[in-house]
């Protein structure tokens, strides 16, 4: 069973990551509410006619180009992402709304380089035993408010999700789209051409996991409410990424 729904790029990937301590919290939401903040160009992606939105804690190291070497203070860090999915052209992928980091540097090159909305944040991640302690809280000049405080961890054994099945559906995506850098006050640019970055990396060896959200605001900038659910968890120990360049694609 292959773990990709189409064959990844014949083109070499331009960078490597090593995801770690991964919690996928998602929450069910109607289609109607993403659709105003999703481009023209990208159907959301639904799963029995319901949409989801993610809210993804965990931490990165080992980021750098392909053919060099990590770099000390720059290839390390805590990262927090919001994300929901889509799918254009018959391939399912992820659409981010704001992805945090505590990088300056990391931040500016990832918003430069792949026109992500990456924001900065003053971070922490704590491991004891299997529980996790997470915090982020957004400090980007002129970006509006967003935090999440949390624990979690896996109680479960690590299994692969079957295709067809809602974790399949939440976590078999092997792109991403953007359309240009979007501000404080937009979630894209009307005017940028829609771009697809490739993304290759295992079959994820989800966990189940449960958590305590103290707090969690990460969606409010972009005019989003979690509803009042508790959230579908999963955890990922360590999972090893490779990335394409973002690349216009063809009308």
């Amino acid at each position: 069973m292959t773990h990709r729904p189409y064959p990844k790029p014949a083109s070499p990937w331009v960078m490597r990551q090593r995801w770690h301590n991964l919690c996928f919290m998602h929450w069910p939401i109607p289609a109607a509410l993403l659709r105003p903040l999703i481009p023209p160009g990208l159907e959301v992606d639904t799963f029995d006619g319901t949409a989801w939105i993610a809210v993804v804690p965990f931490r990165m190291s080992d980021v750098a180009p392909r053919f060099i070497p990590a770099v000390p203070g720059l290839s390390a860090f805590p990262e927090l992402n919001v994300r929901t999915y889509v799918v254009r052209d018959g391939r399912p992928g992820v659409w981010f709304f704001s992805l945090e980091a505590a990088n300056r540097l990391a931040v500016s090159i990832a918003r430069t380089w792949f026109s992500l909305p990456y924001y900065r944040a003053r971070m922490s991640l704590q491991r004891e035993g299997e529980t996790i302690t997470y915090a982020s809280e957004r400090i980007h000049t002129g970006a509006r408010p967003a935090a999440l405080r949390a624990r979690y961890r896996p109680v479960g054994p690590v299994f692969e999700a079957r295709p067809g099945s809602l974790e399949w559906f939440l976590t078999a995506r092997y792109c991403l789209y953007v359309q240009g850098l979007p501000t404080v006050t937009e979630t894209y640019r009307p005017d940028a051409p829609l771009l697809r970055a490739e993304i290759e990396h295992p079959a994820w060896p989800l966990r189940v996991a449960e958590a305590e959200i103290e707090r969690v605001s990460m969606t409010e900038p972009v005019g989003l409410t979690l509803p009042h659910t508790r959230p579908l968890l999963h955890y990922v120990e360590d999972i090893r990424v490779h990335v394409w360049n973002p690349a216009p694609i063809p009308t």
